[in-house]
């Protein structure tokens, strides 16, 4: 049986047809719920900032960390939201146990968040007066003390430690 070359061209055309067609239209809808999952979850780990100088003890704790006011102390410097306040030398020399620039920023820093956050004051009351202190695993504990009370002073009463998380085992 001879071809016309019209039917030949259909009977190609068929053979190579035979490929499934894939649907995108549903593969794009997974994808695009895909990424509005990882983007809503990817907000929810709160890491703190962790300066070089500082080498925090290890712990097994299994809370997470909150959004608060960090305060680091390294063996040379006290740093306040990444600010220098005052030096180690400087905090241990004073007469007693308060560390004056350390309570005039903490003083200035919870005035402006309590200024920014006026608006949503029943939501952060708590988070107003916590602090979080990253201390050097080797500062000794008369500093770390000194910090603590001036924290306290300062009218900060939820004071946290950071520590470094140890693997079980």
């Amino acid at each position: 049986m001879k071809l016309t070359p019209r039917q030949k061209r259909t009977e190609r055309r068929s053979r190579n047809q035979t490929m499934v067609d894939m649907n995108l239209v549903s593969l794009i809808d997974v994808f695009t719920i895909l990424i509005f999952f990882l983007l809503s979850n990817s907000g929810g780990v709160e890491t703190l900032p962790s300066p070089k100088a500082v080498k925090l003890p290890e712990s097994f704790a299994v809370v997470a960390p909150r959004d608060t006011l960090v305060v680091v102390v390294s063996g040379t410097e006290i740093l306040v939201d990444g600010r220098k306040v005052s030096s180690v030398q400087d905090a241990m020399a004073g007469p007693d146990d308060l560390i004056a620039p350390l309570k005039a920023e903490l003083d200035l820093l919870q005035t402006h968040r309590q200024v920014v956050r006026a608006e949503t004051v029943a939501q952060n009351a708590p988070s107003n007066k916590a602090v979080t202190i990253m201390g050097d695993k080797d500062i000794p504990y008369q500093l770390l003390r000194r910090v603590m009370a001036t924290c306290a002073k300062a009218n900060f009463s939820d004071v946290s430690f950071a520590v470094r998380q140890r693997g079980e085992g």
